[in-house]
């Protein structure tokens, strides 16, 4: 590996970045029980604070500008044309049902920044989410907007939904003295399941015949027989930099074999949560384990030959309430599952502290990370569904926090207000607020980690039972509001706004009162029961483990004896 390359697998295994250690799941209608479309998507930053963001639908007069931020860190990048007209966006999900999440890969240490660049991953969504409809637009827009704009952000892969179709974009800048980016679209196909997870995965993928497409036959993307589109210097840049041979074959060329080689910490840190998924709902993954566990083969020419493929097919069509527990991953059921080694400690907590690189004896380790994780700022399960119109059939499920302990709860995308206790501006990372949705699910979830096996298995009860609460109420609200619609759209889209918000803000009062009642039970290292009728709860101390006694006694030697 090169000295550089070794570099960004520590910075990616530390998590050192900011909102770079994301998790995308997504599914095409064919996965799924209800014919919807579905995407997850897990913003994990040590600094990202977990709000719904919300951007009303406007009409701009010809020549308005628009001031763009960086999206991680707030600084101001320069301003862009404004569109004529712009679209309701809740979160991730704007009113026609057009979702898109992400997750950072990286890639070639040389790519990185772009002087001028004004449009970073983040702001790029965001807009985009503003100004497209459909899947097939959104990558119009997206791509149009950086060619014009410059990129400013590393290697991106894009999840993008709408309701009849999901698409994978990869992208990557073209680095100082360039402007732009190279990238690479492909449609999943249908009754097939996609995922990404910081690591590029687009390798081949066909340059020729009715399915493929380059940029500049970008009016051809409408085609429903276009299942791939990619940047016509794609190669050519590649050859350029030296990144590819110039003799190379085209047919052979893979974008993230090129752009953003797999790495130990690629497979391991990123391409295991991808597996995890694959894993849970197909019998055939066995045979890339090893993959997943870091152990990379190479052909001649460097590629990796024993990689996952893009997408699989599902043993079964899966539903929404599934969909939410691949969000709760921790390896469970593999040798790796992070709740059954000695650093679980005594209570057996599938989590790790930062850094998750260490060294002992010279030699180096790791702490696994898996899809949930604790510095997550906000999670989401967006659902498109097509049999519905589209101020009715977009849903985003979007909780806060750790995606374990969370809950998600219905926001639909015609919203025009979001929830107060999930709202921008109430609270920050470094302002608490009781009621803030970010920090009540952070106290919850903090005090479990302290007891997890006695603690977690009470929230995921409760979890659990308010989520299929949540789905049997969509369903009712659904029948009644695709009637409303028909009579009466803006009253309608007013009642889903009422809906969502009511929702989400009891939500965070439930579990505001269920802070309070985990920490008496759970105070003081005991696990107390309330007595009908007595005064003093039952109190029990259950015993810590065997072989952490024998830790402690191998550690502390005979010091701790009782002597006779």
């Amino acid at each position: 590996m090169h000295k550089i390359y070794l570099i960004l697998a520590i910075l990616i295994i530390a998590g050192v970045s900011e909102v770079t250690a994301c998790t995308n799941f997504l599914l095409t209608r064919g996965a799924t029980k209800d014919g919807s479309t579905m995407v997850t998507y897990s913003a994990d930053s040590h600094v990202l604070y977990g709000e719904l963001y919300h951007w009303p639908a406007g009409n701009w007069p010809a020549g308005t500008m628009m001031d763009i931020y960086e999206w991680d860190t707030g600084k101001y990048m320069g301003k862009i044309a404004q569109a004529t007209q712009t679209y309701n966006v809740v979160g991730n999900m704007n009113e026609h049902q057009l979702a898109i999440g992400e997750t950072t890969f990286g890639g070639r240490p040389e790519l990185e920044t772009q002087s001028g660049a004004i449009l970073d991953y983040g702001s790029l969504i965001y807009t985009t989410l503003q100004r497209a409809k459909t899947a097939r637009e959104a990558i119009v827009v997206m791509t149009d907007l950086v060619a014009q704009y410059g990129y400013a952000s590393s290697g991106e892969s894009f999840s993008i939904i709408d309701p009849n179709e999901v698409w994978v974009l990869e992208m990557i800048g073209k680095g100082e003295g360039e402007k732009g980016a190279v990238w690479v679209a492909r449609m999943v196909p249908d009754g097939y399941v996609c995922a990404h997870a910081n690591q590029a995965r687009i390798t081949t993928f066909p340059m020729s015949g009715k399915t493929s497409i380059s940029s500049d036959k970008m009016k051809k993307i409408y085609d429903k027989e276009v299942t791939t589109v990619y940047s016509k210097d794609v190669i050519a840049f590649a050859k350029q930099k030296g990144f590819y041979p110039q003799n190379g074959k085209n047919t052979d060329f893979s974008f993230s074999d090129t752009y953003a080689p797999v790495d130990f910490s690629g497979a391991r840190a990123c391409e295991i949560r991808v597996w995890a998924f694959f894993n849970a709902v197909n019998p055939d993954m066995a045979q890339y384990w090893d993959y997943a566990k870091g152990k990379i083969e190479r052909d001649a020419k460097g590629y990796a030959t024993n990689r996952m493929p893009l997408w699989v097919k599902p043993s079964h069509k899966l539903d929404v309430l599934e969909v939410m527990d691949f969000m709760r991953d921790h390896l469970e059921g593999t040798e790796l599952d992070m709740s059954k080694d000695p650093g679980a400690g005594p209570y057996e907590c599938p989590y790790r502290w930062r850094p998750m690189g260490y060294t002992v004896d010279g030699k180096e380790y790791v702490h696994e990370r898996a899809t949930a994780t604790q510095q997550t700022g906000f999670t989401f399960v967006a659902q498109c569904r097509n049999w519905l119109p589209n101020a009715v059939g977009g849903i985003i499920w979007f909780g806060v926090d750790d995606a374990a302990s969370t809950v998600y709860f219905p926001m639909y995308s015609c919203a025009t207000r979001v929830p107060y206790s999930f709202a921008k501006g109430n609270g920050s990372m470094m302002e608490f607020t009781n009621e803030a949705a970010f920090w009540v699910f952070n106290q919850v979830t903090n005090l479990a980690y302290t007891r997890y096996n006695a603690i977690h298995p009470e929230i995921r009860a409760k979890q659990k039972a308010l989520e299929t609460q949540y789905v049997e109420h969509v369903k009712l609200i659904d029948a009644g509001a695709a009637d409303m619609y028909a009579k009466n759209q803006k009253g309608t889209v007013e009642f889903l706004t009422d809906f969502s918000c009511n929702t989400g803000d009891r939500l965070t009062a439930e579990w505001r009162d269920f802070y309070g009642y985990l920490f008496c039970r759970f105070m003081d290292g005991n696990i107390k029961t309330a007595v009908p009728g007595e005064k003093n709860p039952k109190v029990e101390q259950p015993a810590l483990p065997e072989w952490y006694l024998r830790t402690i006694i191998e550690k502390a030697g005979d010091k701790l004896q009782v002597i006779k």
